[in-house]
């Protein structure tokens, strides 16, 4: 007799599998989710674990990790689970036995996995920034929608409240059409995650618990380096997407969901001096001091055409953009101004937006004053996945509104790599018809046994 899985099972108990209008298979409702995560150490990785291992909706049944510190101290915190370093093998052997994974490794690994995932029928739950590379990004999406499966953007504030209710009153006009957006990605104490570069020349052996192989994964073959482990690989090119990729995804998705924006039209940037005079440095690591530009075609929220920018490092806004923020003594850090016909938007990414008349006219300043603010209800971002996966509501941040954003932001780390170029872009075609040497920087070529069908 054949041995039932455990979703014949549930699909058994639920007598049949129930298909939601979009596409999506649903658990039986008492059931729990059967969960793996993929990527356990430090803050992020430990985080996830133990934030999917809290919900009462989910259990957590295997980890995987290639690091073999973490992995031991994951199994000590849930003796329970199964362990791997590969996750290949992870995938391949739990087959039925698990519902979804969430990746939470460095960036060059998002697509491999999360693709792999999907086509293995696993609902996914991928960090920020959702790819690497703008191909990846366009792939990971497709992927998603052709496998009907649940995905999420591990862009937290995308579920607050605050970033929903900015969202909301940018799509009610409530400033006028905006002509002007102005990120300001500016945080401190995060040094050590931009190195300077370039590659560095002294090279070791890997520790004994560090599977290094399997760390580079698609990335191109090197030695091992003290630094890249655990944290600082986000600097370089190979590994990570610099500041405004690695952050992008927080900062410009306001902007991408409360405007309806597209595809960018054209896509600038400058960088320091330094770092673009130095060829060492250039290619191979991330400047620490960015300023990009997109401009973007209008929408039913924006001017005829919109400008973004991005300012970081030792970029700063011009006084005037600067002294529309009525904050008193305000100094750059994570934030995002609108500057609409009648008045701006200001977004401090933690708490709730703000509202101000573009001038002192007291008319405009007595309409500012009597705006209601919309009801926005409270969502948990990872809770709101899980219950999606268990046939509940869509979730914030699903692939199918994510992947168009990451590749607006994505776009920006090709413009640093061609600093001083304006690139015109053409989306459908994944092309620069006036700079076609940017191309090579929209898609890798994973090393040879890491290539993954539609990457």
């Amino acid at each position: 007799m054949k041995q039932l899985s455990r979703r014949m099972v549930l699909k058994a108990a639920a007598c049949g599998a129930v298909v939601l209008g979009w596409g999506r298979s649903v658990l039986a409702a008492n059931s729990k989710l059967q969960h793996a995560c993929i990527g356990v150490g430090g803050m992020m990785g430990g985080g996830d674990m133990a934030t999917f291992g809290s919900q009462g909706k989910a259990e957590v049944v295997a980890v995987c990790d290639v690091d073999a510190n973490n992995l031991a101290a994951a199994a000590k915190r849930l003796p329970n689970a199964r362990t791997y370093a590969d996750w290949r093998e992870m995938l391949d052997k739990e087959g039925d036995r698990i519902d979804s994974i969430n990746a939470t490794v460095p960036d060059h690994m998002h697509a491999a996995i999360t693709v792999s995932a999907l086509r293995k029928g696993k609902h996914v739950f991928c960090q920020k920034p959702m790819a690497h590379d703008v191909f990846e990004a366009r792939a990971m999406t497709k992927a998603a929608e052709q496998s009907g499966k649940v995905t999420q953007l591990g862009n937290q504030f995308g579920s607050s409240i605050g970033e929903r209710m900015a969202i909301a009153l940018l799509r009610s006009n409530v400033i006028g059409p905006v002509k002007h957006v102005v990120v300001l990605a500016h945080r401190g104490g995060m040094d050590s995650l931009r190195p300077a570069g370039p590659r560095p020349s002294k090279t070791a052996t890997p520790p004994a618990h560090l599977k290094w192989d399997l760390w580079l994964g698609t990335a191109p073959e090197r030695p091992y380096a003290n630094g890249y482990h655990p944290s600082t690989w986000r600097g370089y090119q190979d590994f990570g997407t610099g500041w405004s990729g690695d952050i992008g995804c927080h900062n410009l998705n306001v902007a991408y969901q409360g405007l309806k924006l597209t595809a960018p039209l054209t896509i600038k940037a400058r960088v320091q001096d330094s770092w673009a005079k130095t060829p060492e440095r250039r290619g191979e690591t991330w400047p620490q001091s960015n300023h990009i530009t997109w401009t973007f075609p209008g929408t039913a929220h924006t001017a005829d055409q919109l400008t973004v920018e991005w300012y970081d490092g030792e970029f700063l806004p011009p006084p005037e953009i600067m002294k529309l923020i009525r904050i008193p003594n305000f100094r750059p850090k994570e934030s995002t101004l609108f500057i609409g016909s009648e008045g701006v938007l200001f977004w401090p990414q933690v708490g709730g937006p703000q509202l101000w008349p573009l001038n002192d006219n007291p008319a405009t300043t007595q309409k500012f004053r009597n705006i209601e603010r919309p009801q926005i209800a409270p969502i948990d971002h990872f809770r709101s996945y899980i219950e999606a996966c268990l046939g509940g509501a869509a979730p914030q941040c699903r692939f199918v509104l994510t992947g168009p954003m990451t590749e607006v932001v994505l776009l920006g780390t090709v413009a640093v790599r061609m600093a001083g170029q304006e690139l015109r872009w053409d989306a459908a075609n994944l092309k620069f018809p006036n700079c076609p040497e940017a191309e090579k920087y929209l898609r890798r070529n994973y090393r040879e046994g890491w290539k993954v069908e539609g990457l």
